[in-house]
């Protein structure tokens, strides 16, 4: 994992390069307030304070040190990506803001752009050194810090082939957070997990030995504070099951276990921020394989809440094992219900790629998490909880179906069917999440992504800290 606290650092009036933020508005002034030769080589460039735009030039009156133009959209109001393109291609060093402005957001893309997994490169980058960013916001320095490394924990996770990350390679991570914070961990595995958590063992039942499906608990902070749950959709991978996947839909399960990704990331902020809450993380971890014990169209499943579920499509497996992931967290009342799922393709669909399909119970909820995303530019859109679609989960043989029979409102019939296992009355909110970033952009690489993490960590930490 990158050491993203040494890329940004208090600023103590050190030597450093000038990184000046200029829109379209403001750059014709400062490009006609320059010296001769450096006014002609801005112009020469075509720097005009374009988006993107990146210029390095030499220090006036022939200083040592560089000045930086970037253009940025708003120089007033810097989102977290504005400063990762420059990030990505500046000489190493260190580096300020003009005119004592301070990065704020800008800093999480500043640190994510020097962040590489080159864990299955033969021959890694070679490294171009280290651009620090000088910032005199000491708390949002710390803050960029742990926020990075959240989302960077996502992206290694998603981008791990499973091959080399099954459900106990995820239950090791959830181990590693529990011996550094000094919580309790539980995991379900084998006959007890068939009694306890039966959809969760049917859908991981054709998966190996080694890769034996298993509930993952964690449990930290006061027992006597409000208790918060997190949980996270651990399918390592997917194939479908035997309703199998074209090979074009498998080719990127390996991130099905998203979710997970993204629950684990929130409670390694949550423990790191020390909240005075109760944390119940959950994740149901799980191989949808095919083999002779792999569940079947037709079945009925019972669930942990006794409810029984038959089988119309074996891929809609995740809600199976999120089902009874949420009954085990309502058994404990706790204050609030949060869960993160790459759970349909209908949510892709409708939203593209990167708008997690957001469904909150909630109105007040609904409107905390709508307002941090906005805050802290991580966007999500609110989907209905459509009351009149229940009736397409109805089964003439069990007490449901797993999948509505039709093309329509999948990402909200799948909503609906892991309602039916929370607690009326408790507060809750479901992420369907892509987690993957299907082209690159400046501090976004191509792969894994936290989509939705920053902004449920945003609200959470108003309701419960601030």
């Amino acid at each position: 994992m990158t050491d993203f606290a040494a890329l940004i650092r208090p600023d103590r009036d050190e030597p450093a390069r000038t990184i000046h933020l200029l829109d379209k508005a403001a750059a014709p002034g400062w490009i006609k307030a320059q010296a001769g030769s450096r006014r002609a080589l801005v112009e020469a460039a075509g720097f005009d304070g374009s988006a993107g735009q990146l210029l390095v030039l030499p220090g006036k009156d022939g200083a040592e040190q560089l000045d930086v133009l970037l253009g940025v959209t708003d120089p007033g109001n810097l989102t977290p990506w504005c400063l990762a393109g420059a990030a990505d291609k500046l000489p190493p060093g260190a580096y300020r803001l003009a005119d004592g402005a301070q990065p704020g957001l800008a800093a999480l893309g500043w640190l994510l752009a020097q962040h590489r997994f080159e864990r299955y490169k033969s021959k890694p980058a070679e490294p171009k050194g280290e651009r620090v960013l000088l910032s005199r916001e000491p708390a949002r320095v710390d803050e960029a810090v742990r926020v990075a490394g959240a989302t960077a924990l996502v992206r290694e996770l998603v981008d791990t082939p499973a091959g080399d990350l099954g459900p106990a390679e995820l239950e090791q991570a959830v181990r590693d957070l529990a011996d550094e914070c000094g919580g309790t961990l539980t995991v379900t595995k084998g006959d007890e997990l068939e009694r306890g958590f039966p959809m969760v063992s049917a859908v991981g039942g054709a998966a190996v030995p080694s890769r034996a499906p298993r509930m993952i608990e964690l449990e930290w902070g006061r027992p006597d504070a409000p208790r918060l749950a997190v949980i996270g959709k651990g399918v390592c991978f997917d194939s479908g099951g035997l309703d199998l996947k074209p090979a074009s839909g498998m080719r990127l399960m390996k991130k099905d276990m998203g979710g997970a990704a993204h629950a684990l990331a929130l409670a390694r902020l949550i423990v790191a921020e020390r909240w005075p809450v109760r944390l119940h993380l959950l994740i149901p971890a799980v191989e949808n394989a095919v083999a002779g014990g792999a569940f079947r169209p037709g079945d009925v499943l019972q669930s942990r809440a006794g409810t029984r579920v038959e089988i119309d499509n074996t891929d809609a497996e995740g809600r199976l094992i999120l089902g009874d992931a949420l009954t085990r967290a309502g058994e404990e009342k706790p204050a609030l219900i949060v869960d993160f799922a790459t759970l349909t393709g209908a949510a892709r669909v409708a939203l593209g790629p990167d708008l997690p399909a957001t469904f909150v119970n909630d109105e007040g909820f609904a409107g905390e998490l709508l307002a941090a995303s906005k805050e802290v530019h991580d966007p999500l859109w609110r989907m209905p909880l459509w009351d009149g679609y229940d009736e397409m989960l109805k089964s003439d043989l069990a007490d449901m179906v797993n999948s509505a029979d039709g093309p329509f409102a999948g990402s909200i019939t799948a909503a609906l069917f892991l309602r039916r296992f929370v607690p009326e009355g408790t507060p809750w909110a479901h992420l369907d999440t892509f987690a993957w970033r299907p082209a690159p952009r400046p501090g976004r690489p191509k792969g894994g992504e936290a989509l939705g993490l920053r902004a449920v960590h945003g609200a959470l930490k108003a309701r419960f800290v601030v």
